[in-house]
């Protein structure tokens, strides 16, 4: 004989295992899995992780470890084959993993780690800063419409239109003695984040415009109106939210592209200057010594390869991840 009790939990048990069958999924939940099956995309976002944590923990490195960027080491240099590193491979050993470069004899795996934060922090900064006047002008741009839309579009088509890499090399090379109380390295740095962002911003701009001419039309929009929402509410709490995944694709595809915009400007003496590591840098000081001692060339080319493509497999699978059309 069964008591209520019992009656009561054997009834419970198939309604609860039948709520936990029809249990519904969170939007990042869904992309999380989409995401995982992405192999490419995984190994992409772990090498990210890894490149971000070695530029957030380049200096504690180097602290820790007693390693100095700009340490001479002429002696490993043979001086009968007019400085080329003695020992195979670049002057690779157990002390210098990477090998030396032929100028000075400066450890090369050191200063790849210095320069990474140096690429990054432009990359990154460039980036956020592109990303905040694209979305603001771009999302206002595509809500208001008519005259509104017209003047920031045209906008847009000026400052695609302007002749970048000029304009870099011009102002970088004018402040080169010193600006708004920065001098050396903080001012490069300074200069190549305001030039990359400041003049990017109308590819993100476009993109938040296209995705607001559509989200402006949807029900919930019209519902917010009806509610007697304002304006900045409707921009910043109904369209924004639903703008994310864009942004955060097209700010995986951009970060590479700012990388690799500073390495060019450092390569043409025009970024960061020496004493200061960068990618950049190394590849125009190895470009004199590349047929006496290659490797001085390979690494910061492989270093900045690999950290494009790497970004950019991650941009690939967040894209695909967030695709609702995707099954």
């Amino acid at each position: 004989m069964t008591t209520p009790t019992e009656t009561i939990g054997a009834e419970a048990e198939p309604v609860a295992a039948a709520a936990k069958q029809i249990e519904g999924r969170s939007l990042g939940r869904i992309a999380w899995t989409r995401f995982k099956r992405d192999k490419a995309a995984l190994a992409g976002g772990v090498v990210v992780i890894l490149l971000v944590l070695l530029a957030v923990l380049a200096k504690p490195i180097e602290a820790v470890f007693g390693l100095d960027p700009n340490k001479f080491n002429q002696d490993l240099l043979d001086a009968n084959l007019g400085g080329i590193p003695a020992g195979d491979f670049g002057g690779m050993s157990w002390s210098h993993p990477l090998g030396i470069d032929v100028q000075y004899g400066r450890d090369i795996m050191t200063r790849i780690i210095e320069g990474s934060w140096v690429s990054l922090l432009v990359a990154f900064c460039a980036t956020v800063l592109s990303n905040v006047i694209g979305t603001a002008l771009g999302i206002i741009a595509g809500y208001y419409g008519g005259r509104v839309d017209t003047v920031i579009s045209r906008l847009m088509d000026m400052f695609l239109a302007f002749p970048l890499l000029l304009f870099a090399i011009a102002i970088s090379a004018s402040l080169k003695d010193g600006a708004f109380g920065l001098h050396g390295t903080p001012l490069h740095i300074a200069v190549l984040i305001f030039v990359i962002g400041f003049f990017n911003w109308p590819y993100i701009g476009r993109i938040v415009r296209g995705q607001t001419l559509s989200l402006r039309e949807r029900e919930f929009v019209f519902a917010a109106r009806s509610l007697g929402a304002r304006t900045p509410f409707i921009l910043f709490r109904e369209l924004l939210p639903n703008l994310v995944g864009p942004i955060l694709v097209y700010s995986t595809l951009l970060i590479p592209t700012n990388i690799l915009f500073e390495a060019g400007l450092s390569f043409l003496g025009v970024g960061v200057e020496p004493p200061q590591a960068s990618w950049g840098g190394m590849l125009a000081d190895a470009i004199v010594y590349y047929q006496v001692d290659p490797q001085f060339m390979l690494v910061p080319g492989l270093a900045i390869f690999v950290t494009v493509l790497a970004f950019n497999l991650l941009g690939d699978g967040l894209r695909d991840a967030l695709d609702p059309k995707n099954n």
